[in-house]
């Protein structure tokens, strides 16, 4: 694939693909950054997408030859607007496809592993990414980060379970790869950090780095379930703290060497995150 093509980063102001964006860019390859507000990216030319809106997907395609591609979020079925969208990108000369997906959900389950499971019948070249939960969760806006900023506490019904957490820089280096080399990964990678985490360790890393107590406390499914409920809709706090159940039955107690084998570099530790990125705020 050359070098010189276009590739169309969408949800270029969000937590990987305003990392992939800037990665791209300093590599010297033209971005197209799309988002709602068409909100300005260094080095990149921003354009408005919307995924309920498909008058915005022709000026975004126009020109573009690979795809960075984040589904809508909180869509309960995002291929209804993602499948179509993708085929016209085939149609408009798109060659290649970077899907974000998560690795709790398999090619063929439910919501995004629906397209998971339809892109390779797209296109030729392609990569699925099935990112462990974000490293970044404790550093920025996130519930997790929050808390422990306001109370020191981090509260999950995970139990003892363990996360291979990743850091949202190498997701990005990752898919940066999956764009640009010769050769597609045409592969599903699942990226984890280089070691699993329970939340017990992710707070005592955390008290360490920062000097601040920080402590897990974990909760039943339906304490979790019920705090989340007052700040969003049921079946979404129903959701996401049956994913945490999910963690405690061990699901995510996994770790993978995807992000050396794309980048040819280890994955970043947790440790290394929140020395970068929490240490100086202390």
């Amino acid at each position: 694939m050359s070098a010189t093509g276009i590739t169309l980063v969408i949800g270029a102001t969000g937590t990987t693909g305003s990392r992939v964006a800037a990665q791209l860019t300093a590599a010297g390859h033209t971005v197209k950054a799309a988002s709602r507000k068409a909100a300005p990216v260094a080095g990149a030319e921003p354009v408005r997408f919307d995924w309920y809106d498909p008058g915005t997907h022709v000026t975004a395609l126009d020109g573009v030859d690979r795809v960075y591609v984040i589904p809508p979020v909180g869509d309960p079925d995002p291929a209804a607007v993602v499948l179509p969208f993708l085929r016209r990108a085939r149609a408009a000369g798109v060659r290649r496809a970077v899907l974000l997906s998560a690795s709790s959900i398999p090619e063929g389950g439910p919501a995004v592993g629906l397209v998971h499971q339809a892109l390779p019948g797209i296109f030729d070249e392609w990569a699925v990414l099935r990112p462990s939960w974000f490293m970044q969760n404790f550093t920025g806006s996130h519930l997790h980060a929050r808390s422990i900023r306001t109370d020191g506490i981090i509260l999950t019904a995970t139990g003892t379970g363990r996360v291979g957490f990743v850091d949202a820089e190498d997701i990005a280096a990752v898919a940066v790869h999956a764009l640009t080399d010769v050769r597609a990964p045409n592969a599903d990678l699942v990226l984890t950090g280089p070691e699993a985490l329970s939340y017990d360790d992710i707070a005592t890393i955390v008290t360490e780095v920062t000097g601040r107590p920080v402590a897990h406390q974990p909760l039943s499914y339906e304490e979790l379930r019920d705090r989340l409920a007052k700040l969003m809709p049921e079946e979404f706090a129903a959701m996401l703290a049956g994913m945490d159940q999910s963690i405690a039955q061990g699901t995510e107690d996994r770790v993978t060497d995807s992000v050396r084998r794309v980048t040819g570099r280890p994955a970043r530790s947790f440790r290394a995150l929140a020395e970068r990125e929490l240490h100086h705020g202390s």
